[in-house]
């Protein structure tokens, strides 16, 4: 067969700084990674607009148009995905690598490979849950059978209700890590390449308990569900290590003074403070302890969502009282990774949340639509754990257009991401991860060292 031969798209074009500019990726009003959890907030900041890249292979549609067979075997067709994540709104700093990461994966599949053409399309959530919606209704009246997104838990709880659960769609997250996640009636269309937030809480209760030596702790929350989620999973891991919590206090994005939220977590002076949000309410959360309150005051910890080596420039501080954990990124096909996201933007991954786990949600959506033989939301849906765990050929991102042409010719294939080996449960969510423990200081942050852990 013979290679096809294809411009590389400008993905430079949508460089750290340029893509910031645009959009960013969080939930309504503010969600992180973990979200962003990245990923929740009610609220947002304008409605985001959309952007679609062309391939030079005109897309199919359905399960028709380019694609042959129907269940297996090879044959030159083309991969329809779409890419649904907040850049622009309370996502703003953490959402743009992400989605770079996500493109970069189609982007590697769509050039490297000979019998597949893989066609995508970027909707932006404004990490807001209106808009959201409105994005993921123009990915699917664009017949696109699987979507990589959203990264607010929010956004990604009513994209899946509302939109991609009745519409047949696979849906698979990098970002959203709220446990609500887990219990949705999904019909088996919601996925993801992020831990939940059960697992991130007993990695923040045992640093604070035993890394920080903490006995008591007190939470000041984004009221959304990454937030209150994490907050809640958090208030419960630290009970049954024996601490004690104080005050449970929930605040809203964007305000201009959070002195009376603060002061209410910590009128009782815990050891500990743990801060769920992003970094758009995180630089005034920030400024405004720094302002009544010394370093000396409390240890405070905080989650991926809070995750930024701009913050203490943005704050004025050092925030060395500051410790976090986020989601690493330790899978097999890591280096590989790397040096492709280094090459393409100039930028070390490592240095944003859930760009691993990113390039991971487009890599398996990719295989399990090869695996399918159709553009077909169920058919994909039925191949998604097939493609991961284990057993079968491994696929990493070295070898990911092999993968595609092994998927498709019926052969079992393990893929092994660059965050971690994926492993889907029965709710479609990892069940083990490595955390970064991490340090702020003067111009952003220092890992101290990797944790690894499971349910």
């Amino acid at each position: 067969m013979s290679r096809k031969i294809r411009r590389r798209k400008l993905l430079r074009g949508l460089g750290v700084a340029g893509v910031a500019g645009l959009a960013g990726c969080a939930q309504a009003g503010e969600d992180t990674p973990t979200e962003a959890d990245g990923d929740d907030g009610s609220g947002g900041d304008g409605d985001g607009g959309s952007t679609e890249t062309p391939t030079e292979t005109p897309a199919s549609d359905g399960g028709t148009g380019t694609d042959t067979g129907d269940g297996g075997g090879s044959g030159s067709r083309t991969i329809r995905v779409g890419i649904l994540m907040g850049v622009t709104g309370g996502l703003s700093e953490l959402g743009p690598p992400i989605r770079q990461a996500a493109e970069l994966a189609a982007e590697h599949m769509d050039s490297e490979s000979d019998a597949f053409t893989i066609d995508y399309q970027f909707e932006d959530t404004a990490t807001d849950p209106n808009t959201g919606i409105s994005s993921a209704e123009a990915l699917v009246s664009a017949d696109y059978p699987m979507v990589a997104g959203a990264l607010s838990s929010t956004v990604t709880i009513q994209t899946a209700n509302n939109v991609f659960v009745p519409n047949g769609v696979v849906q698979c997250s990098p970002a959203s890590t709220s446990p609500q996640l887990s219990d949705l009636e999904d019909n088996g269309y919601l996925w993801r390449t992020t831990p939940g937030d059960g697992l991130q809480a007993s990695v923040m209760t045992t640093v604070g308990r035993e890394r920080l030596e903490a006995e008591s702790t007190a939470t000041l929350a984004l009221n959304n569900d990454y937030g209150q989620g994490l907050a809640a999973e958090y208030v419960s891991a630290w009970e049954d290590a024996g601490g004690t919590v104080q005050n449970e206090v929930s605040f809203e994005p964007g305000q201009g003074s959070y002195t009376s939220q603060l002061s209410s977590a910590l009128q009782d002076q815990p050891d500990l403070l743990m801060i769920v949000g992003y970094p758009e309410s995180g630089v005034q959360i920030f400024r405004d302890f720094y302002g009544d309150y010394s370093q000396d005051f409390c240890d405070i910890v905080v989650p991926d969502g809070l995750q930024s080596g701009s913050l203490p420039g943005n704050v004025g501080n050092s925030m060395r009282n500051v410790w976090g954990t986020a989601p690493s990124s330790t899978g097999p096909g890591r280096d590989a990774f790397d040096s492709m996201y280094q090459e393409e933007f100039d930028s070390d991954p490592s240095e944003s949340p859930f760009t691993a786990q990113s390039f991971d949600a487009v890599a398996v959506l990719a295989l399990a639509n090869a695996a399918a033989g159709e553009n077909d939301g169920e058919a994909i849906r039925d191949q998604m754990a097939n493609v991961a765990n284990s057993g079968g050929e491994t696929v990493t991102a070295d070898n990911l257009a092999e993968g595609l042409e092994m998927a498709a010719d019926g052969t079992e294939i393990n893929y092994q991401g660059a965050s971690s080996n994926i492993q889907f449960n029965d709710a479609g969510d990892i069940g083990a991860a490595t955390y970064q423990f991490y340090r702020y200081q003067e111009g952003g942050f220092e890992v101290i060292e990797d944790i690894e852990y499971s349910e």
